[in-house]
């Protein structure tokens, strides 16, 4: 990424910080990470993210669309090349969706446009975020590696 000149944006909500925290971690990090955003809330994605709240009635906020969009925001906000974004249900408590525990919504916004992809982890917690960070990084480092 440094190499390009790209820079790396991230809006995580299940994963609480995790897939920042994993991306300064490495030496480096801050010549291509620009910010991390945790919009845990319907109302922190509306206010951080433009995120509309129409879209999250209709879609729900662990869906494609609300994972896509939230990508393209924070790429956008913050000028950076690639925007990252992943929504889920970690449970224990499933809440109001139907959707099964460990479903998560991970999407890269990319200058070729948005891929979002649904995935169902197993697992307690800790282990589904931990999941869910590590698939979102695989993402990111397969595009960068197929861009070359």
């Amino acid at each position: 990424m440094t190499d390009r000149g790209w820079t790396l944006s991230v809006a995580e909500t299940t994963t609480g910080g995790l897939i920042s925290s994993r991306i300064v971690s490495v030496p480096g990090s801050s010549a291509f990470f620009e910010r991390g955003l945790v919009p845990y809330s319907a109302t922190a994605k509306t206010q951080a993210l433009g995120i509309s709240q129409s879209l999250l009635k209709r879609c729900g906020a662990v869906s494609e669309e609300v994972a896509s969009a939230m990508a393209e925001a924070v790429g956008r906000t913050s000028h950076s090349t690639l925007g990252l974004a992943e929504t889920g249900i970690a449970g224990p408590i499933r809440g109001r969706s139907p959707k099964p525990l460990g479903t998560s919504y991970i999407a890269l916004s990319t200058p070729d446009g948005v891929r979002c992809e649904c995935f169902v982890f197993g697992g307690d917690r800790n282990e589904i975020r931990v999941r869910i960070a590590e698939q979102a990084l695989r993402m990111t480092v397969d595009y960068i590696e197929d861009a070359a």
